[in-house]
Order: C-alpha cells, then sequence, then structure tokens
C-alpha cells in the first residue's frame, strides 16, 4: 500500500461502514432522506474520493480539427407528421440562465451567462467530448423574445408538449424571472409550461449545499404565502400546464421545508380562496424519494440520473489531465435502474435522460455519464409513454438547455437534432417490421458492381441498395447498374471524399438508416486489394457467403434472432491478437474510448463484410469519430484509422451485449459449404 493510495481507501472503507450502519438504523423513509440530505451537507468531504484514471505521459493524440466538428452521425432538421392524438404528455425541464443579471456580474464576473460554462470546458480523458457547443439556436440571449419563440416553435415540431421552467425565488427576492415574465407578456408563444421552484441555496459550486452560499433559501410560512401568491399570474395563465385540469406546480427540495405538509397545505388554501382553484403538487426526486402522499402532494417526478447509482468506469480511462479528479459512469446502465423503480403508479410521472456531463461547471472534477445513445434513449422513452397503463401521461425529460451539465434536447454542432428526431420517433409506437433488406455497397472500383449485384440475387429478392462512391463516380456507378441489366433496380448513390476507404462512408449511410428506422444492412465494397494476389478471390468468397441463397437466410436470421449483431462469412473471423499488424495502439484507444473490454482476446471481421445490426454499433455513429479523424488517402495498406474500425466493430457489438455468428456455422443449411479460410 502506497502512502498516495491509503487516504482514498480508508475513506472509502470508512463511508462504507457509515452507509451500512445507516440502512440498518430503522426509521422512516422521509427521515432517512432528511437525515442524509443534513449529514451530506454537513460533512461534504466524508464521501470517497473517485477512482482515478490511467495517465499516459508522453503518448501523443490526435485532436480533433474544431471543437464544433459535425460527428459521422450527424442529424439535420426535419419536419414530421405527429400523431394525432399524441399518446403522451413530454415536459422538458428548463434553465433560463442564459442571460446577464446583476448577481451573477458580482459573483462570476461582468457578462457572465452559463455559455461561459459551456465554453471553458476541456476534454478530460480520451473519449470525453467537450466543450459541446450549441447548434441552430447559436449562443442565445434569453432576453430577446424571439429566442424563445423559436424554441417554442422547436419543441413543438418535435412532439413536446410543455417546458418546466426552474424558478428561482428566496424570501421574496427572483433571479432569473426575465424570461419567464416574457413569456408571460407574449401571447404569441402557443406552447405550454409549468414552473419548478428550485428551493435550494445558491452557492459556489452549482451543487445546493451549505457551503460558499452566495444567496440562502429563507423557508417560513410566512414565505410560503408569499411564494404562491407571487406565482399565480402563472398559475392562472391559460397556457400553463394542467394535470386532470388543475395547474401542476413542482417542488426541487421537499424536505428543505421545515415542514412539507403543511406548505402543501398552505399552498391549496391559498389558491382555492384566490381564483385559481385546485392545484396538482409534484416534487422531483433530485435527492430524495420519499412517498408523496406523506408530503401531501400529489406525485413525485423521477429525475435521472440523479439518485442512481451508476456503474463507475472511472478507472479505466485514459485521462489526458494528470490532476483529472472527476467520475465517470456508464449511462447505459440508467434506463434499466429508473424503468424497475417505477412502481408507483399514478402518483409517480417517469422521467427519462438524453446525458449528463457536469465537467464545465466543476472543471477536472466533473460527473460524467458516458455512451448516453439516441436510440436507447429512444426506447426507454417510448417505454415510458406506452407502458404506463394511463391514458396521455405526463412524461418528463431532463433536460431541454442544461448546457453545462450536458443534459440537452436542443441541437448541438456535433451531433445535431439527434435527441430531438429519437424524442419524436417515440412518440410513435413499434411497427411491425416491414422494411427490406438493404445492402450498402462501397463502389471505388465501379466495373466490379455487376459481380455483385449478380451475386446478391436483385433481380428476384426486393433489395434496398446504397452505393457510395468517390467525388465525381456516380455517373461511372450508374453506368455499371445499367450494363447490368437490372432496369427496375432502384439504387441510392451518394459521392463521398476519398478518405477512410469503404468504412467512413458506410458508417455516415448506417448512422442515417439506424435514424430511419432501418435495423440491419448488409455492408459489401467491391474490395481488389492489389497489394494482395488473392483480393479477387478473397472478394468473392466473402460475397458469396454472405448472400448464399440470394441473401433471404441471413436477411431472415438477422430479423428473428434479435440478439445476434453480426454475421460474418465462415473462417474470416481471425483472432485480434495475431492480425493486430500496425493498429494495435490505434485499437487499443479506440477499445478505451467504446469501453471495449479484453480486446486481445477477441476476434475481428477480416475483409469488413458482413451483416451488422445498427443499434449494436451506436456509439461508434453518434460519439465518437468525425471526418478529421480519418488519414489523408496515401495509398496505406495498414496503420489508419479505417483498418483499426475494421478491427472494432465485432468487439463492440459484442461488449453491446450482442452475438457475433460466422455464416456456415450453426446458421447455414443442409448442403452448405464453408468458403476457404484465408491466411
Amino acid at each position: 500500500m502506497t502512502p498516495q493510495s491509503f487516504p482514498r481507501r480508508a475513506r472509502s472503507a470508512l463511508f462504507q461502514v457509515l452507509r451500512t450502519a445507516f440502512r440498518a438504523v430503522p426509521m422512516s423513509e422521509p427521515t432517512r432522506d432528511r437525515l442524509r440530505s443534513h449529514f451530506l451537507r454537513t460533512f461534504p468531504t466524508v464521501r470517497p474520493l473517485p477512482q482515478q484514471g490511467q495517465f499516459q505521459p508522453g503518448v501523443e493524440r490526435r485532436r480533433r480539427v474544431r471543437a464544433d466538428e459535425r460527428c459521422i452521425g450527424y442529424v439535420e432538421y426535419s419536419e414530421e407528421p405527429l400523431p394525432d392524438p399524441m399518446p403522451a404528455t413530454l415536459v422538458a425541464f428548463y434553465l433560463p440562465q442564459f442571460h446577464t443579471i446583476p448577481e451573477n456580474d458580482e459573483w462570476w464576473g461582468k457578462g457572465f451567462t452559463e455559455w461561459r460554462n459551456v465554453t471553458r470546458a476541456l476534454p478530460q480523458f480520451e473519449g470525453h467530448l467537450q466543450p459541446r457547443l450549441p447548434g441552430d439556436l447559436g449562443f442565445y440571449d434569453l432576453r430577446n423574445p424571439q429566442v424563445m419563440r423559436d424554441q417554442a416553435k422547436l419543441a413543438k415540431t418535435y412532439g413536446l408538449s410543455a417546458f418546466c421552467f426552474y424558478f428561482y425565488w428566496f424570501g421574496g427576492k427572483t433571479l432569473l424571472e426575465e424570461p419567464l415574465r416574457n413569456w408571460l407578456t407574449d401571447k404569441s408563444i402557443d406552447f405550454k409550461y409549468c414552473l419548478c421552484w428550485a428551493n435550494e441555496n445558491w452557492t459556489r459550486r452549482w451543487d445546493g449545499r451549505d457551503d460558499e452560499v452566495l444567496i440562502a433559501q429563507r423557508h417560513s410560512p410566512e414565505d410560503d404565502i408569499a411564494f404562491i401568491e407571487y406565482i399565480a399570474d402563472y398559475l392562472r395563465d391559460p397556457r400553463y400546464l394542467r394535470v386532470d385540469g388543475k395547474p401542476m406546480l413542482l417542488l426541487y427540495r421537499p424536505m428543505l421545508l421545515p415542514d412539507p405538509k403543511a406548505t402543501a397545505r398552505q399552498w391549496r388554501t391559498w389558491c382555492r380562496k384566490n381564483g385559481v382553484g385546485e392545484i396538482y403538487l409534484a416534487y422531483v426526486q433530485s435527492f430524495e424519494k420519499p412517498d408523496p402522499k406523506l408530503l401531501g402532494f400529489d406525485a413525485a417526478v423521477q429525475f435521472p440520473p440523479n439518485t442512481a447509482a451508476g456503474i463507475d468506469v472511472s478507472a479505466t480511462r485514459s485521462v489526458e489531465n494528470p490532476a483529472y479528479r472527476g467520475t465517470v459512469l456508464d449511462w447505459r446502465s440508467l434506463p434499466d435502474s429508473f424503468k424497475q423503480a417505477k412502481d408507483a403508479g399514478a402518483s409517480l410521472h417517469a422521467a427519462v435522460n438524453c446525458g449528463w456531463d457536469n465537467e464545465p461547471r466543476q472543471p477536472g472534477r466533473g460527473r460524467t455519464w458516458l455512451w448516453s445513445s439516441p436510440h436507447r434513449y429512444c426506447e426507454w422513452l417510448r417505454s415510458c409513454i406506452f407502458t404506463s397503463g394511463y391514458t396521455r401521461p405526463t412524461v418528463f425529460i431532463n433536460g431541454w438547455n442544461e448546457w453545462a451539465e450536458g443534459a440537452v434536447l436542443e441541437s448541438d454542432a456535433r451531433r445535431g437534432f439527434c435527441w430531438l428526431q429519437a424524442t419524436r420517433a417515440a412518440l410513435l409506437p413499434v411497427q411491425p417490421l416491414a422494411e427490406r433488406p438493404c445492402a450498402v455497397i462501397h463502389a471505388w472500383y465501379p466495373e466490379i458492381i455487376p459481380e455483385l449485384l449478380d451475386s446478391m440475387g436483385v433481380r428476384a429478392f426486393p433489395w434496398k441498395i446504397i452505393l457510395t462512391t468517390g467525388v465525381g463516380m456516380a455517373s461511372c456507378v450508374e453506368h455499371e447498374i445499367r450494363r447490368y441489366g437490372a432496369t427496375d433496380l432502384v439504387a441510392d448513390i451518394t459521392e463521398h471524399p476519398n478518405r477512410g476507404r469503404d468504412i467512413l462512408p458506410f458508417l455516415k449511410v448506417a448512422a442515417q438508416l439506424l435514424s430511419a428506422g432501418h435495423t440491419s444492412v448488409l455492408k459489401l465494397h467491391t474490395k481488389r486489394s492489389p497489394h494482395r494476389p488473392d483480393g479477387a478471390r478473397w472478394r468473392g468468397e466473402l460475397t458469396r457467403a454472405l448472400v448464399h441463397g440470394g441473401g433471404r437466410f441471413s436477411w431472415n436470421q438477422m430479423q428473428s434472432c434479435l440478439d445476434v449483431g453480426l454475421i460474418a462469412p465462415a473462417g474470416h473471423l481471425q483472432p485480434m491478437s495475431y492480425f493486430y499488424g500496425a493498429n494495435r495502439e490505434r485499437v487499443t484507444r479506440l477499445a478505451n474510448t467504446l469501453n471495449i473490454s479484453d480486446i486481445d482476446d477477441r476476434r475481428f471481421a477480416s475483409g469488413s463484410m458482413y451483416w451488422i445490426r445498427l443499434s449494436a454499433i451506436e456509439q461508434i455513429l453518434f460519439d465518437a469519430l468525425a471526418d478529421s479523424d480519418f488519414e489523408d488517402e496515401q495509398g496505406q495498406v495498414d496503420g489508419t484509422l479505417a483498418h483499426a474500425i475494421e478491427r472494432i466493430i465485432a468487439p463492440l457489438v459484442e461488449c453491446n451485449g450482442f452475438r457475433v455468428k460466422e455464416i456456415g456455422q450453426g446458421f447455414g443449411g443442409a448442403g452448405y459449404r464453408a468458403p476457404t479460410k484465408i491466411t
């Protein structure tokens, strides 16, 4: 044991002992929550220090060209029909801190807004996507009423029903209220909203704890009445969000009130007497999870990722900052954690999260949930909508514009509108599969196209075909299709710069297909491998195996065996450790970024032709890569990023919980003969 490791281990052990003892003491859940919050506020340093990642001095890492470069799977703005009637009321939490106020000028410096936090962030470890910059809406100022009109229109276009504005009230003083007042008076904004009183202290650490308080709460019975009287104009607004006909008011931290039940009673009484009527009270499960009925409230609202323990992967990160002391968690565990917790019926409103990273607010010590995924987010949200057992449930999303905490539905410069598109898609129930088999063919050598089309049996099988090729080569591809003679064949042809070989064009098309709802595709390319004498034979063996029986067999397997993520030609799954070539460093770095374990013991699909389930490789489409990561084409035969990705695809599929199978081993029909192994 080193002197440096002892404090960390001792601190962690002490925390575990205290937590075990605390859990063993019998008490009610509200009491437990109150004591836990009080203890952690009083003794914040008792928490165990986060695990430290691995820093490798002297290792040169390729940097992105620019922080706002679009990723491979960038999603453009689109308008599509929405369900009528809508199956759910989707409410996104909204942060109004994107304009200057005198208090922030005093506390943080002249001209401060949340954008200053956002733009100062730096990547702390391999694969850490910071800074995250805004997209189409830009660095907006919420004092401009047009900004909120644009936000409301955008949210409505993608299926949201309301914003839940954080409201900052401190004993008669409000902060950041100007945008809300503008909204209240601007009747042209046709979009619902509600308020969530963020009733914790405003602190320098942005965490509401009692250290370094900038402005404190002054909770009291008199303050309860003053608060409800002050917000009455909002509650009376016809656009204010209602549940069962009642204005919905949220409270962020009910256990900070001296007597939550008395507060709820006072609010209800005042509203009845002053023309507001009955109100619907809910609290946010940000830190505590008591039964809302015990507080005199109607319901609780989930608030992921808060209250989730998460899988800590900090120790496995390859850090770029040796002083980094943040925590890195696996976002992919969130959906199941919150779906399992939703068992309280109508008294608990489900919520989903589209990512979290508060590195901009906590430089070098932020809390990052890695590997958030539009596809998994969509499935999570859809399950909240269609499995709640209630007609038109009210579901919350964290959040609309928490830019400094990484919970953002708005378009960003890197991913575009992927989260909004996934939100809109979640409003549609899963439909029975009606898609045609789809093949993506990279045609760098157009003269080989007829050979591939013939092997695929395009005259007898209803293929959807997408051909990618070099810039200025589309006419050559069209000529080869005509020469083949399939007059009724409809193929999409897209041109791409000669960068990333067949890999980069495929990943771009794969991202578009996944966003459009396709599940599986066949990846082929006009492989010649001129540096190998058996290049043509290799191409033939790969193709014949994958389209055995015209492709029907493999396609049916991908549709019926939902746990299969990749089907490769038999004999072409090769051991990674033996075939690293010049790619070991790149493969190892990609494996770390994508959380692929035991990379040396895995196999890869040599030749880069296979059937692939698109959701099994989603994070490489929307997180990891941009065009500039791929080298300029110079005839390299090994050692490029494209070669590394060829090796990482099958391990990524397996680490995402899918099986990798060989055609001819367990799938092939009677009489099928596996291709000859290429050595």
